[in-house]
């Protein structure tokens, strides 16, 4: 049982700090840096022509990295719930509502083609449809199911996080990035998505 809550505990960690880490890079690289500088080159005209369809998504995302990993604690849960519930307001209203409908915007002018198009165009879809039937769970009071669909909906918050650790990975192996961004553009998330639903079914099975 300690190892459980051990390993339970390093996972928050690890996830909480790949989400600070990433918003931290998120604000050096979109308010030092003009819009588009660090990115590639044929992205760079986008940035510029959309930089506020471009800092919708990013703000959204930030919000939402940086207040998830807190909603997963028992402890505020339990002995903070009123700050739990507007954590949550702000999560799923600020965060999920403006990083989705921001970010399916964007897809429509994703480097890549239709591969990427579609691949960030399908994350934002079920990024909000899995914020929305968490929220709708809350009223009917199934919590469990608020519980599990926000799990999922975390999953795809956190595609911020490994589309950054996918992209640092192909370029340090040296692969082209015409080639594999399109790819990342999906490997970001279901991998995610897929591993967040097993585990909501193996808790599932154990009750």
């Amino acid at each position: 049982m300690s190892r459980r809550l051990k390993m339970s505990s390093l996972a928050w960690f690890a996830m909480t700090l790949g989400s600070v880490l990433i918003v931290i890079y998120a604000v050096v690289a979109y308010t030092l840096f003009p819009p588009g500088d660090l990115v590639h080159p044929q992205m760079k005209r986008v940035f510029e022509r959309e930089t506020l369809g471009i800092l919708a998504p990013i703000f959204g995302s930030s919000v939402a990295l940086l207040l998830g990993p807190f909603q997963f604690l028992p402890g505020i849960r339990a002995r903070a719930l009123q700050a739990h519930r507007w954590m949550g307001r702000v999560y799923l209203g600020f965060g999920v509502a403006i990083g989705g409908l921001a970010g399916g915007y964007m897809a429509f002018f994703a480097f890549g083609g239709l591969v990427s198009k579609s691949g960030f165009f399908f994350l934002a879809l079920i990024w909000l449809i899995t914020g929305a039937l968490a929220l709708k769970a809350v009223p009917a009071g199934r919590i469990h199911r608020h519980r599990e669909w926000m799990i999922r909906n975390f999953a795809l918050t956190f595609a911020v996080v490994t589309l950054r650790i996918q992209l640092g990975l192909s370029g340090a192996a040296g692969l082209n990035f015409k080639e594999t961004y399109p790819l990342i553009a999906w490997a970001c998330w279901v991998p995610n998505l897929i591993v967040a639903d097993w585990l909501v079914r193996r808790s599932q099975s154990q009750h």
